[in-house]
């Protein structure tokens, strides 16, 4: 007969540890999502996502001009470098014709002296025709001095070059370092401002582009190049002025891309050197320089033409073309286009021509 055998009792005190555990978890998990919930901030209003947009717009647009200026810098020491480069090899040529010549007249005296010039004197045969000789070659060794001495400063001249060389070769270095520099701070600031741009809705997008851009089409009756009308042209103060203008509107609708000065993509200052350019006009690089050229205009005197400034930094720049507006490369998020000169924080104006 098998033998029956009871079950032993479970273990209260585990159950209860378990259940307890399971609690605590669950507890924990809820109270966790509700802080969280709690503490959640509620994602920012498309005004306050456009003007964080339109604050890193112009924060890279500062960082774009630094970039500008840098690379003219890098782009000069480059050519520095380049021409010192070609000046000591010009001068390690004519050091090394300087060289072999002595060297051919240091090996023939050493082939031809035996005597003592007054014991030749004494065992000449023709004592006039040596003295002759001897006169010559007196000549001939103060020649030989003299290429000794124009050696000696082609050495020191090559040495100076070398050494300014080293000198703008650090120099370029250091202008390439700052070129990356404000390379990221542009990069980052435009990344920043696109991942903004696109946690706003189709919708949202389109109802805070939509004014900005039908003020710009209803300027120009359309987004690509057109000319200059002669109404505008008319009040330039002069025929380069003029030209400019006309160039800048033959650019309405090219795109912003920093760094850029044409002829299909601007920046701000690229598209204003480029339309002077265009003109037979060299203008400066930067904001920063361009706003020091001409002569300083106010307000109230703009004629199409002059340059009109913006930002206390000097950041951006537009081609004033009359009737309180411009044309100008805004942004990335935006074309070659007419706007209101009171779109920006007004900073001055210059008078190119």
């Amino acid at each position: 007969m098998a033998a029956h055998r009871k079950p032993g009792p479970r273990s209260a005190g585990g159950t209860t540890a378990r259940t307890a555990a399971a609690l605590a978890l669950a507890c924990a998990a809820t109270a966790t999502g509700l802080k969280g919930a709690a503490h959640a901030e509620p994602p920012p209003a498309p005004g306050q996502v456009k003007a964080k947009v339109d604050k890193l717009y112009q924060e890279a647009e500062v960082a774009t001009e630094k970039y500008n200026g840098a690379r003219e810098k890098a782009r000069s020491a480059r050519q520095r470098l380049h021409d010192l480069q070609d000046e000591a090899a010009r001068g390690q040529d004519r050091l090394n014709s300087a060289r072999e010549a002595l060297g051919s007249v240091a090996a023939a005296q050493y082939r031809g002296g035996g005597l003592d010039p007054a014991l030749q004197l004494l065992l000449s045969t023709d004592p006039d025709g040596y003295l002759d000789r001897a006169a010559v070659t007196e000549r001939a060794g103060s020649r030989q001095h003299a290429a000794v001495g124009r050696v000696r400063t082609q050495l020191r001249e090559i040495e100076r070059l070398r050494g300014a060389a080293r000198v703008e070769l650090a120099s370029l270095a250091s202008r390439q370092a700052e070129l990356e520099r404000h390379r990221k701070t542009i990069t980052g600031k435009l990344d920043a401002a696109r991942d903004l741009w696109s946690r706003l809705t189709p919708g949202q997008r389109a109802a805070l582009t939509d004014g900005t851009d039908r003020a710009a089409r209803s300027s120009t009756g359309t987004r690509d190049g057109l000319a200059a009308p002669g109404s505008v042209t008319s009040q330039a103060p002069g025929p380069r002025a003029a030209e400019a203008v006309s160039y800048a509107y033959r650019k309405i609708g090219s795109p912003y891309v920093w760094g850029a000065t044409g002829p299909d993509a601007f920046d701000c200052s690229g598209l204003v050197q480029a339309a002077y350019r265009s003109a037979g006009v060299s203008l400066p690089r930067t904001t920063y320089a361009q706003i020091t050229t001409g002569r300083r205009v106010s307000r109230s005197e703009l004629r199409p033409g002059d340059l009109v400034f913006f930002y206390s930094g000097i950041s951006h720049v537009g081609i004033y073309v009359g009737d309180g507006r411009m044309i100008h490369a805004p942004n990335p998020s935006a074309p070659v286009r007419l706007d209101p000169v009171d779109r920006m924080p007004f900073a001055g104006a210059t008078r190119v021509v």
